[in-house]
């Protein structure tokens, strides 16, 4: 069994700079392409970032030159950098492992981000 745990989010003024941490438990982390989403208040869940088995991202447009996600897949963990953060960042960041091909998915719990002077 999967599980994901979040960690580093927080509060932070408009500009400053978070980075989020999701430790996988687990086997095989390296067989899984790993995400971050996001979801405000009254909005629906939507992608932020991902990384494939090798080094592969893709990141939502609204984040691009300002979010970089990575992996050390030594330490079974998947980052999120977030710089020159925005009011509009203002989420719950949740971490996503997914088995292309497959029925294997899993979410952690979510960590609050807050974008606020």
């Amino acid at each position: 069994q999967v599980q994901l745990v979040e960690s580093g989010g927080g509060l932070v003024q408009p500009g400053g700079s978070l980075r989020l941490s999701c430790v996988f438990s687990g086997s095989a982390f390296s067989l899984y392409r790993m995400g971050w989403y996001r979801q405000a208040t009254g909005k629906q869940r939507e992608l932020v970032a991902t990384i494939t088995r090798g080094t592969g991202t893709d990141y939502a447009d609204s984040v691009k030159g300002r979010f970089t996600i990575s992996r050390d897949n030594a330490k079974n963990t998947v980052y999120l950098q977030m710089n020159s953060l925005r009011p509009e960042d203002t989420a719950v960041y949740f971490c996503n492992a997914y088995m292309v091909g497959s029925a294997n998915e899993y979410w952690g719990q979510g960590t609050q981000v807050t974008v606020s002077s």
